[in-house]
């Protein structure tokens, strides 16, 4: 057995160093535009009537199943769901065998009008003390209306739980949308960390909320199955006071269910979860985010509970990217760059994932945190400490790609191509990730970029690097005001 066992293990560091030579291969040379050119489907949304928006057989049959982590730590799952009649009933009934639903949860319901559409009953049931890494079963809905479903709960937090994130931003409804998602099926991803713009139904006449059910029933065939990390795009806010709307991120905010109470934020717009290995953090790009503000306050206080002896990945999700070098939406995201920047950076964060721009982009480990209005320089320089700052906004949205890149590539992007896809990240250990981007090709799920990334606090030089809970404070304090 302990033969097997260092032949495995050889086989592994093998590969391992044999894709971090290919990394460090292409992080020597310049910067790639992929000459990929797509014979592009039409982004046009599905229309209403396919059959890829069915309703569920039955009475008020429960629609648009969505699950989403529950707490802090991933003992607990978040189902919502909705019922388009009555409210129907808010309990979840769910175990660990098939069919022997011995325990039960009691949920809430709500709903929400938007000018002059009213929603269905969205039903919010928390299902907590669930096991670690066990698979449940569970059910809704009643009679001949009940629908059933499973999901697989996450190993232990642990400094060296494997676990695979598949990441998708600017999905819509197209059926390059739902290629996507078909393609994000079969990859092996347990959970997706989604980067914002959902449902795009704000791109019709007075926002349809009827755009939102069709979504909902759309991606219920992953989201019912698997948690998907939810942040809000600008798509989500909303803001229409031509009709009388004045709350944004209203639709939003009643139909996705986030933990945020549990890494105490005050809003469901940012919070933070751990899951494996990972220390995900989520941010609000469309929500008050300078000196001082809630947002700013929580992400300090945040920061400071980042354990990389028990979860050595730090994530961070946004909508609107940092760095971009695309003229759709380019510089959006310097606001929020001179805001949390150096604290990425002090932090050693691996990895930030945004979306907003259509095409998929990812940049070297670099920072601009020298630069102040009067003095540093001008531009992004390599830093070791930075982050990978990866836009994934390739969905398949009804907006179509984002094409006009800069030209010249600048020096801080390291590849980037207007395609639509997701990406997936595989934790393997303290140490290692696997990164791959997958394009759409016109229906085809194409493997169209490969990355190692070394862990920032446990890889860095060869050694682990420790940041003592105590000098967080000391770190904070030096970040430049702006």
């Amino acid at each position: 057995m302990f033969t097997i066992y260092r032949i495995q293990s050889s086989i592994f560091h093998l590969l391992v160093r044999s894709l971090v030579l290919t990394c460090l291969v292409e992080i020597a040379s310049s910067g790639f535009t992929s000459t990929f050119i797509r014979s592009q489907c039409p982004s046009t949304d599905i229309p209403l009537d396919s059959v890829e928006f069915a309703i569920p057989k039955g009475y008020n049959a429960p629609q648009q199943v969505h699950i989403t982590q529950g707490d802090y730590d991933g003992r607990a799952v978040l189902v919502s769901w909705v019922t388009m009649v009555e409210p129907g009933s808010s309990e979840v009934l769910y175990g660990t065998l098939k069919d022997n639903y011995d325990l039960s949860a009691q949920g809430t319901f709500t709903n929400y009008t938007f000018y002059n559409y009213s929603s269905g009953y969205i039903h919010h049931c928390l299902l907590s003390g669930l096991e670690y890494n066990r698979k449940y079963y569970y059910k809704i809905g009643k009679g001949s209306s009940v629908r059933e479903f499973w999901f697989i709960t996450p190993p232990e937090v642990d400094i060296d739980a494997p676990y695979t994130f598949g990441i998708i931003g600017d999905l819509g409804q197209t059926y390059n949308s739902l290629s996507t998602l078909e393609h994000y099926m079969k990859s092996g991803g347990q959970t997706v960390l989604f980067v914002g713009d959902l449902s795009y139904a704000d791109q019709y006449q007075y926002n349809d909320g009827s755009r939102w059910d069709s979504w909902g029933r759309l991606v219920e065939r992953s989201t019912a199955y698997q948690p998907w990390i939810w942040s809000a795009g600008n798509h989500e806010i909303e803001y229409r006071p031509d009709l009388g709307e004045v709350f944004p991120f209203k639709a939003f905010l009643h139909r996705y269910a986030t933990p945020h109470v549990a890494s105490k934020s005050s809003s469901p717009l940012w919070y933070a979860v751990r899951r494996a290995s990972a220390h995900i953090i989520v941010l609000s790009s469309y929500s008050p985010f300078v000196k001082y503000t809630p947002q700013w306050l929580w992400l300090l206080e945040e920061l400071k509970q980042v354990d990389r002896e028990k979860t050595p990945w730090l994530i961070v999700l946004m909508h609107a990217p940092l760095y971009n070098s695309n003229e759709a939406h380019y510089m959006e995201g310097e606001s929020m760059r001179a805001a949390f920047e150096g604290w990425f950076v002090r932090l050693k964060v691996d990895v930030v994932f945004a979306g907003h721009v259509h095409a998929y982009e990812r940049s070297y480990r670099i920072s601009n945190i020298n630069y102040n209005i009067t003095s540093g320089t001008r531009y992004p320089l390599p830093d070791k400490s930075a982050p990978v700052y990866i836009t994934v906004g390739d969905g398949g949205n009804q907006e179509g790609l984002a094409s006009r890149f800069l030209d010249p590539q600048p020096e801080y992007s390291a590849f980037r191509e207007a395609s639509y896809g997701h990406s997936i990240l595989e934790l393997k250990n303290r140490t290692h990730a696997f990164y791959h981007w997958i394009r759409n090709d016109d229906g085809k799920s194409v493997p169209a970029e490969h990355v190692v990334f070394r862990n920032q606090y446990w890889a860095s030089n060869g050694r682990r690097r420790r940041l003592r809970k105590n000098n967080l404070s000391h770190l904070m304090s030096q970040t430049a005001s702006y």
